[in-house]
């Protein structure tokens, strides 16, 4: 699931945490790995086979499966090797199992820099350099600095007019810090497309890969885009070109502004930047299969299983492992009881500083810089597979065809599932629903409120027809243990808008009746301690028989589920 944001205050206290250059934290030995995997799975969705394949799938090898990175191909190159074993069909590129998404690393040279006044700051070691994810970038030489409000908050912002030509300095929203490059893509270019360059002081509390790497994925280069239009297929040209957008220090800020960011429209120093960048082409795929069904009159018709693969880089410095879950854990349970306003809770994140000493006299220190992704999203994609093999070795095939993609660069904005649905390599009306599985691992009532067993969230099933949201309460309701469905994160206008989040938002755009099953988002989310040791086995075969079992409903149907609610606008934006 994308990441919406961090938060300022906890940002600082990880600070405290860091312990220095990159290091690893083991999920068993070698032994044990190699052991697991000459392990041969069995036909039937089991909590065994699920931790036999998530311990390999989020191993600490695999590096976190960013996309574009070694342990992302390692991953898809996995997930194919099991289809391949399981007998389903390639449904990707030349009769593969990948489908390969036009993507390329933009690195910045190690010179560039950042002049104020006369002033220079060094890329790398005073700011951090963002590349727009829409493959185009505008670098000017220089502009006058302008203190443009709050990050997040337009009540607060200088008008596009003022930022116009400007270098637009905005302050780290206190109620949420947005550090994603999706986030500030989209903070650029819906107001301050015109400016010079965008500068947010947040250096101090960067963890991720943009301090050593700058990398950001392009995709939809002019060159691809013009090739997919030639061929008379649908897509949609790359936005004009986007001003930087430069993570800096307070140095640097100080430089700029001086004390001169009290008030929105405040002038600054002259800056001048140098911003010079390489492109270098990156491996990001999809994987696609098919299962073709046995009835004739609907074998061209599919139900689709999607999930993504990827996750994060590692982090640039490692944490104690046991110390951050333990404060993870008791931020939860302050969030809950006092949701983060009322001063008792300081006293509570006092008492963990015993905490955290009581673990350190108990066993050392265990660095851990790997952003595993478990549950996310190794939980469904490792569901998804498994549904692969049930139906792959089941006594009779569905009536309909069965469609699994496994998108890549979900964490970067739905990227793959964006490409997929824009370059079906079935007919997309074709696909008569489908079944989204993302972070379903997980659910007990130490991460969420109210959770447990039988705990499930379930978001979309009746947003275009509720048809097809019958099918599903019906297979659950059919279960021996049947889930207990949590709709509230369904709901128009919630603030987590999960809708918008996770890769059937793509789907539904094109009119496909599509459900989000997950198991909702806990105190590991987007942490080194999302691992597997943590995943709820029988919880996560339960959620993957209970797609199985919706999905073979859906394929035997005659008829398809019939679209009752108004289809949204595929360009348009997404709304939860």
């Amino acid at each position: 699931m994308t990441h919406a944001g961090r938060s300022s205050r906890f940002a600082v206290l990880l600070g405290l945490a860091m312990l220095g250059p990159l290091s690893l934290h083991g999920q068993g030995s070698p032994e044990r790995r190699d052991r697991d995997e000459r392990r041969s799975t069995r036909g039937e969705i089991s909590a065994g086979d699920l931790r036999l394949r998530l311990r390999a799938f989020a191993h600490d090898s695999m590096g976190g499966r960013a996309t574009g990175r070694e342990g992302h191909v390692l991953a898809t190159q996995y997930l194919a090797d099991e289809l391949r074993r399981l007998g389903l069909t390639p449904a990707g590129d030349s009769g593969s199992y990948f489908q390969h998404i036009p993507m390329v690393w933009r690195r910045f040279g190690p010179d560039g820099a950042l002049t104020v006044n006369g002033r220079r700051f060094t890329l790398g070691t005073d700011f951090a350099a963002l590349v727009s994810r829409n493959g185009s970038l505008r670098s000017p030489d220089a502009g006058d600095a302008i203190f443009g409000g709050e990050l997040g908050d337009t009540a607060s912002q200088i008008t596009a007019a003022q930022a116009a030509g400007r270098v637009v300095v905005l302050r780290p929203s206190s109620r949420r810090l947005q550090l994603g490059p999706r986030s500030f893509a989209i903070e650029v270019g819906s107001r301050f497309a015109d400016a010079a360059a965008v500068v947010v002081p947040v250096w101090s509390e960067l963890s991720w890969s943009a301090r050593e790497g700058f990398l950001q994925p392009v995709i939809l280069r002019r060159p691809e885009v013009e090739a997919v239009l030639a061929n008379g297929e649908r897509s949609r040209l790359p936005a004009p070109p986007l001003p930087p957008t430069l993570l800096v220090s307070a140095e640097v800020v100080e430089a700029m502004l001086g004390n001169r960011s009290a008030s929105p429209g405040a002038d600054g120093a002259r800056v001048t930047l140098d911003l010079r960048f390489t492109e270098t082409p990156a491996v990001a795929r999809n994987v696609v299969a098919t299962l073709p069904g046995r009835d004739p009159a609907l074998r061209e018709t599919y139900v689709a299983v999607l999930s993504h693969t990827d996750h994060e880089a590692p982090r640039s410095r490692a944490v104690d492992h046991d110390s951050l879950r333990a404060m993870l854990g008791l931020r939860r349970a302050l969030s809950e009881r006092f949701q983060g306003r009322d001063r008792r809770a300081a006293t509570e994140f006092a008492e963990l500083r015993v905490d955290v000493d009581s673990l350190r006299a108990i066993r050392p220190t265990r660095a851990d810089s790997i952003m595993n992704g478990a549950d996310d999203n190794g939980s469904g994609s490792m569901a998804a597979l498994e549904i692969a093999e049930a139906f792959a070795g089941a006594a009779e095939r569905p009536r309909r065809s069965l469609l699994f993609v496994w998108h890549a660069a979900e964490e970067l904005g739905l990227v793959g599932a964006n490409w997929y649905t824009e370059h079906p390599t079935v007919p997309r009306d074709s696909i008569v629903g489908a079944f989204n599985l993302d972070m379903v691992g997980r659910g007990h009532d130490g991460d969420i409120a109210r959770g447990g067993p039988e705990y499930l969230q379930v978001i979309g099933a009746r947003r275009l027809s509720r048809e097809f949201g019958g099918i599903l309460d019906d297979a659950n309701a059919a279960r021996r243990n049947p889930f207990r469905f949590d709709l509230r994160f369904d709901e128009p206008g919630h603030p987590l808008a999960l809708w918008c989040r996770s890769d059937h938002a793509m789907y539904a755009r094109y009119g496909i009746p599509v459900a989000f099953l997950t198991t909702g988002l806990h105190a590991d989310y987007h942490q080194v301690t999302d691992e597997a040791q943590y995943i709820d086995y029988r919880k996560l075969s339960a959620v993957a028989s209970l797609v199985r079992d919706a999905v073979r409903v859906l394929a035997d149907r005659e008829a398809r589920p019939r679209i009752d609610r108004p289809r949204p606008d595929p360009q348009g934006r997404c709304r939860q």
